[in-house]
């Protein structure tokens, strides 16, 4: 294995990188990122929310994931106030979606090129960029959440074409994907894929095939629900025995040590777990410090997958 230069253990703030240096786009970042779906739990107090996402940078987190639908722009925008060029983070946002604050769930999908391009747009105003450094393609073909209907139906060839126009036009940097089949990342793979982020965790690893593929190419996979989801009836990282005892072992919660199994399952794995809480902020971080010996890996990988027993939502 080729060895690490000092540098990359660090940010360019100077913290050590969260969880150490792994690859995004091109990039050496930290393997602990942010998400930042949960920062509209902060509207009331927008102080408060762009004090956590100086404190993520603080804490050595380099990489945010974010979107303008979550809370209408709000976190793009918090993001924005927050960060510092000198900070040098790299922003990864998503299109295919958009608020819908009047339809039963605040979510509707917005699959068409066209709305592809206008969601781009859209990220670059809030997010006060020329570029986004990473976009990715959110489909509704597998994973939890919406399904495309009527002329949300759309092939994903002309979806990487819009975007791969985008990357040429110098709006975005790189291109990544989300909710897909291994057949529609093989369908990507010719136009440049950065990152996959699928829902997997240590009880849905339905995906391994597709994380191992990732790996053999060079692409990050960012899960999405790393400790299960919190969808009601759909497994829990945290209520796994196996789990509970590992974390009383090594003095840690469960949660970070689901964090953690992940970290240590595959180079190429990336987190971006999210809160809206410092606490919970600083301890997202620290998951990347625990260590797993062989016989709790042994005993958390002995964890049997659930996914295939839920149905989508």
């Amino acid at each position: 294995m080729a060895s690490i230069n000092r540098s990359d253990q660090f940010t360019a703030t100077g913290a050590a990188r969260a969880g150490g240096p792994g690859p995004l786009a091109g990039r050496t970042v930290s393997r602990v990122g942010f998400g930042a779906m949960q920062l509209e739990r902060l509207r009331g107090d927008r102080g408060a929310a762009v004090a956590l996402v100086r404190r993520a940078v603080e804490l050595g987190v380099d990489h945010i994931d974010t979107a303008q639908f979550y809370g209408h722009g709000f976190s793009n925008e918090v993001i924005a106030e927050a960060l510092r060029p000198e900070d040098d983070v790299i922003v990864v946002s998503k299109v295919g979606a958009e608020p819908d604050a009047d339809g039963p769930i605040p979510l509707r999908l917005a699959q068409r090129p066209e709305q592809l391009r206008s969601g781009v747009e859209d990220n670059l105003k809030t997010l006060g960029l020329d570029q986004v450094p990473l976009v990715n393609l959110r489909r509704a073909d597998t994973g939890p959440g919406l399904r495309a209907e009527g002329d949300q139906v759309v092939d994903m060839d002309d979806q990487l074409a819009v975007l791969t126009a985008l990357r040429d036009e110098g709006k975005i940097g790189a291109i990544g994907v989300s909710n897909v089949t291994p057949d529609q990342l093989r369908q990507a793979l010719p136009v440049g894929v950065a990152c996959v982020q699928n829902a997997y965790s240590l009880v849905a690893r339905d995906d391994e095939d597709m994380l191992r593929l990732c790996l053999a190419e060079n692409i990050a996979w960012v899960p999405y629900f790393p400790l299960g989801s919190a969808f009601p009836g759909m497994p829990k990282v945290t209520d796994e025995p196996a789990v509970a005892a590992a974390a009383r072992a090594l003095d840690s919660t469960p949660a970070q040590i689901g964090l953690a199994w992940l970290l240590h399952h595959a180079p190429n794995v990336l987190l971006i777990p999210g809160t809206a809480d410092p606490e919970h902020l600083r301890a997202n971080v620290d998951a990347g410090t625990v260590t797993l010996d062989d016989a709790t890996l042994a005993a958390l990988d002995a964890v049997p997958t659930r996914a295939g027993d839920i149905e989508h939502g």
